[in-house]
């Protein structure tokens, strides 16, 4: 009989987890510190030799709003895929440590000082005594920031109630007073405009913030038949989300720049540049998605799709954060 030792096999078991793990939470941050760049020193490079001018602290509010949008994503993408698994037959009981709360704490935060800014007419406040709270009582702006602040709170108690699938209902007003914040009613035609963001800004959350979770969910349940069915049931969700994303995304676009200047725009102008940025890492994503589909049909283990997902996560990331910043450019001109 060979004798062991508990603690060296212990050890060894759980050292590549442990190792591997350390490796996970370091490759996050990194991800974390390179996407807040781009918020930072994207609108110098995306205005350089256009001739326009940004608001002051756009740097600032990009970086916000890529932080709001990413809460919206997570908290939303969540529950998108706990819906999934619990229609999952035979499926594991175990589900992942919930990041709804943390998520819904990082939006507050990030409406809260969104909020700051609009009550100083967009300007970025120096001290406490420049933030007048009662006047965003007097703006639709004012009152849409107010209205997300409040959802964002509301979402996050809902978050840490026996009823964590409620916080759907607070997010949504997230996601509508996003539309109507993106199209002021002096815009030509504000309701179409705003019909569109809510369905794009709805599949975009959707869409990168489910995958995420449904692979903390695989990785739970160590695989299996149940691991490789949720992921072939979110892959059909996103198939639908991207050609919903794609649709509103090339209206929106075609409202924001008409046709007949487009091309033109996408190159002189740091809407049209940023836009073209999130169009081409979109395209990475869907190719990116593409291989993970096929691997999941084709592959003789189903769960190799998890290597091309994991990278489509990445990628995710920072179209979620290009989508912060495109939203603090300066509006290209509707050219006649």
């Amino acid at each position: 009989m060979t004798l062991t030792r508990p603690d060296t096999d212990a050890a060894d078991a759980n050292g590549p987890a442990r190792r591997s793990g350390t490796g996970r939470a370091v490759a996050v941050l990194v991800l974390v510190a390179l996407a807040a760049l781009v918020p930072l020193w994207g609108p110098s490079a995306a205005l350089h030799g256009t001739g326009e001018a940004a608001a002051p602290g756009v740097g600032g509010i990009a970086l916000l709003r890529g932080v709001l949008f990413a809460a919206l994503c997570v908290a939303l993408g969540e529950l998108l895929v706990l819906r999934l698994a619990r229609r999952l037959p035979d499926a594991p009981a175990e589900r992942p440590r919930s990041w709804a709360l943390s998520a819904n704490g990082a939006g507050f935060v990030a409406a809260l000082a969104l909020a700051s800014v609009v009550s100083t007419g967009n300007l970025v406040p120096h001290s406490l005594g420049q933030i007048d709270v009662g006047g965003l009582y007097d703006s639709r702006d004012g009152r849409l920031a107010l209205l997300e602040v409040n959802a964002f709170l509301l979402a996050a108690l809902c978050a840490r109630s026996r009823r964590p699938a409620a916080q759907v209902w607070p997010l949504a007003a997230v996601v509508v007073a996003e539309a109507l914040r993106a199209h002021p009613t002096a815009e030509h035609a504000p309701l179409v405009g705003s019909g569109l963001t809510l369905v794009h800004l709805t599949c975009a959350a959707l869409w990168a913030g489910g995958l995420p979770h449904a692979l903390r969910t695989v990785r739970l349940w160590r695989g299996g038949t149940a691991g490789a069915a949720l992921l072939g049931r979110y892959a059909r969700v996103a198939a639908a989300l991207l050609a919903a994303l794609t649709a509103t995304g090339v209206c929106s676009a075609l409202r924001r720049m008409p046709a007949a200047t487009i091309l033109d725009q996408l190159t002189t102008t740091a809407y049209g540049r940023t836009l073209l940025a999130k169009v081409v890492l979109v395209a990475v994503v869907a190719v990116l998605a593409l291989w993970a589909r096929i691997r999941l049909s084709r592959a003789a283990d189903p769960l190799t799709a998890c290597v091309p997902a994991r990278a489509e996560v990445a990628v995710l990331g920072v179209v979620v954060v290009v989508s912060g910043l495109l939203t603090a450019l300066p509006l290209p001109i509707r050219w006649s």
